[in-house]
């Protein structure tokens, strides 16, 4: 916000800047509905984001998205200590509006300060995440204080720019070309940092990180009290009040300041302020603040993933509970991120991982909701299957928007990503979204068919094969098998005994063993048991009751006595 809105409102204009602040929380909107109905679904663990789409998607989705939301807070962490490098140099750099000269200013100078900043930050996650927890109302009284200065300041300062005025926007809305005031419409022009030609999507892309932050708290789910309460009642309070933070930056700015300043000069807040290093306080405090976040919620996504057996080898932590490996790991890769050393470089490939965890995050919530699951009960009720459609369809959209060749690599990695993970990882605990979306699907299908309109030109074989020795009736289940032709097909087996008389069910055990036959062979078939007094009268048992509405037995199979 300190760094990039004068930027954006230069490059946009005040209109088109209004627009994509508009857009880019509908899209966060969405997202947060989704965030906060799967969160007020029963307790949450560590694992933010990851532990949610995990849950409902299950471990191959879960752990896909999961390692992509995990590198998009490395890159993020990246980009925050960019713009905290960028600020210190131009505040105190060669040619510093603070003081100059302190620091000198070049590529490997700008990794020499990136990665001493990065280094304050592991320190500060190696001693533990308490501190910057306890830390964190601190800072957000310091930052609100420094934005509540650049207002005043737009309001009273006298300065050789302009001063605000009501009439100033009016005038600035009827007649862009008639005043100096001329930053209403766009005018995208070069970008003298990359010296790269920007456009509405390159702009957006830069604005819509401000926006990133609505995982914030759920990343800290495992550090929360009440974490079903807390992540809904902070992610909109913080959505609300950014929102009216940024328009109200975007209004003025572009009211109060000449668009040449804002096209040559990004830290040109520090120089209308009353007290110019109010501004510098707000970037250093809102930058470290935004990459520790990040850094942070990283090393506690690999952590749950190894926790969950996807990446054991990260799961060591402290005896406090502190997941160092989780934390050195992140460190690293942040440290490597550092090399591209620009933020509008970097800013395109954090804006889509998120919208990957985004649209994610949406389509669980969606799956759960289609799904129509006993276990989805939210205390959250202000959603809709709508509103998951349409948080997906945008994310999805503004992918391909903001960078289609990122995009389409992002999407292959996470195609592979999931392959790996389903071919390497044991099943899980957790149960799987598909089998409940499966059953409500066949469910509804199955009322749909109706037995009375059946014809004859449509009638195929639904077989019912009667086995009594599984081990020697292999061959006659694949010719059955071959038969069929796409028909019901139920393998029998009757027991000869009475459930009364028995102490257990012994035909529980039984049905997962003729289920990993069925596998065995490759047959396209369901198993059906029972207990009788005779091997006659359990064939009539299971000739009446197998199936279900349309799909019944019609011809019954039985092979030759051995």
């Amino acid at each position: 916000m300190f760094l990039r809105m004068g930027f954006i409102v230069g490059q946009a204009g005040m209109l088109e800047s209004l627009a994509m602040l508009v857009l880019a929380y509908a899209i966060i909107g969405f997202t947060v509905l989704s965030i906060c109905a799967i969160s007020t679904n029963g307790a949450i663990e560590g694992g933010g984001a990851y532990f949610m789409i995990s849950r409902a998607l299950g471990p191959e989705f879960g752990g896909s998205i999961g390692l992509m939301f995990f590198l998009a807070n490395v890159a993020s962490t990246a980009l925050y200590i960019f713009g905290l490098v960028e600020a210190m140099l131009s505040f105190f750099g060669p040619e510093g509006q603070l003081v100059p000269n302190i620091f000198e200013h070049g590529k490997w100078w700008s990794y020499l300060y990136g990665s001493i900043i990065l280094l304050v930050c592991l320190i500060v996650c190696v001693v533990g995440a308490d501190i910057y927890a306890k830390t964190t109302f601190l800072i957000f009284v310091v930052v609100m204080v420094c934005i509540a200065s650049i207002f005043i300041s737009l309001h009273l300062k006298k300065n050789y720019y302009s001063l605000y005025h009501p009439v100033t926007i009016f005038l600035s809305l009827q007649f862009p070309c008639k005043t100096k005031y001329s930053s209403t419409y766009a005018h995208f022009t070069i970008d003298y940092t990359t010296s790269v030609p920007q456009n509405f999507i390159k702009v957006f892309a830069v604005l819509f990180n401000g926006c990133t932050g609505i995982m914030a708290g759920a990343n800290m789910s495992g550090d929360l009290k009440n974490p079903s309460r807390s992540i809904p009642v902070g992610t909109i309070s913080a959505c609300i009040i950014t929102f009216l933070v940024y328009m109200a930056l975007i209004i003025l700015i572009s009211a109060t300041t000449p668009r040449i300043l804002l096209f040559c000069n990004y830290s040109f807040l520090l120089t209308i302020n009353l007290w110019s290093p109010f501004v510098a306080i707000g970037v250093f405090a809102s930058s470290l603040s935004a990459a520790l976040s990040c850094l942070i919620g990283a090393s506690r996504i690999l952590y749950a993933l190894a926790r969950d057996d996807l990446f054991g080898m990260w799961g060591v932590t402290t005896s406090s509970g502190n997941p160092i490996v989780a934390v050195l790991f992140s460190w690293f890769l942040v440290q490597m991120t550092l090399f591209i050393g620009q933020v509008n470089t970097i800013a395109p490939i954090v804006t889509i991982f998120f919208l990957i965890s985004y649209a994610a995050t949406d389509l669980a919530c969606l799956a759960l909701e289609w799904a129509s699951a006993p276990n989805f009960r939210p205390t959250f009720k202000l959603f809709t299957w709508h509103t998951c459609v349409l948080g997906f369809i945008s994310c999805v959209v503004m992918m391909f928007l903001v960078q289609a060749l990122y995009t389409s690599i992002s999407v292959v990695v996470l195609i592979v990503l999931l392959i790996i993970i389903h071919y390497r990882v044991p099943t899980s605990s957790w149960g799987y979204i598909s089998q409940a979306l499966i059953f409500h699907q066949v469910r509804k299908y199955m009322l749909m068919l109706d037995v009375r309109k059946e014809h004859v030109k449509f009638w195929r074989p639904q077989i019912l094969l009667m086995i009594k020795n599984p081990r020697t009736s292999c061959q006659l289940i694949r010719f059955i098998n071959s038969i069929k032709k796409s028909g019901l097909y139920v393998l029998g087996n009757v027991t000869i005994g009475s459930l009364a008389e028995m102490s257990s069910d012994q035909l529980s055990p039984q049905y997962n063993h003729w289920l990993n036959l069925v596998d065995e062979i490759g047959v396209k078939a369901f198993v059906e048991l029972t207990l009788s007094k005779s091997v006659r009268e359990g064939t009539e048992h299971l000739l009446r009751i197998s199936g279900l509405g349309g799909m019944k037995p019609n011809t019954l199979v039985l092979g030759f006595h051995d």
